[in-house]
């Protein structure tokens, strides 16, 4: 087994992490990373905590006629079960504004010693690990998601998603139109307790 070199610091990768903005989805444009670009980043997003190496998650990269594909599913669907005209707008636009996406799929795996919820959460950090390493190699990213991760008849009809697979998020890649100002950020005193006793 290689051993992996010692830590040591890097205000550089913490400068980042205490600035990090995901962009405005309704902001990003083409281009959008080509799959040179793309694969180092799918690379760093799967470099996650995953308890018992159950992999329980993966990735479907989506661009073009996929998008549009998947926009018209979102109007039909969200049609025939009668939802509000403008959020559904809003849904499919999520789609055709998109230069690109991917959408990180919740693959829960049978296990007797890692729970469900574990499962879950790990499927999360591979969504943040994606907005961040996008984010670091100077991409817009956001994550999104929306009633069309969880249901059924979309998730079958649209990404052939097994029964027990979710999408964990909608991540939206593309160039920056504008810098979004940042925006009230949590009081880290007030949602911290210190135990040590």
């Amino acid at each position: 087994m290689t051993a992996l070199p010692p830590l040591t610091p890097r205000p550089d990768v913490t400068a980042f992490l205490l600035t990090r903005r995901s962009r405005p989805a309704k902001t990003l444009v083409a281009p959008a990373p080509d799959r040179a670009a793309l694969e180092p980043m799918l690379t760093a997003a799967l470099r996650v905590p995953d308890h018992g190496k159950l992999e329980p998650w993966r990735l479907i990269v989506l661009r073009d006629a996929a998008l549009i594909r998947l926009a018209d599913l979102t109007t039909r669907l969200g049609a025939a079960q009668d939802r509000d005209a403008d959020k559904l707008a809003k849904a499919r636009a999520m789609f055709t504004d998109a230069p690109a996406m991917v959408a990180v799929i919740g693959s829960p795996q049978p296990s007797d010693k890692v729970p469900a919820i574990e499962q879950t959460l790990s499927a999360g950090a591979v969504c943040l690990g994606l907005v961040n390493a996008a984010l670091a190699a100077g991409w817009g990213a956001n994550w999104l998601s929306g009633w069309m991760a969880t249901d059924r008849d979309w998730l079958t009809r649209g990404l052939d998603l097994a029964a027990s697979e979710y999408v964990a998020g909608f991540i939206v890649l593309g160039t920056e139109t504008s810098a979004p100002p940042d925006r009230p950020r949590p009081d880290v005193d007030a949602l911290t307790t210190w135990v040590e006793a």
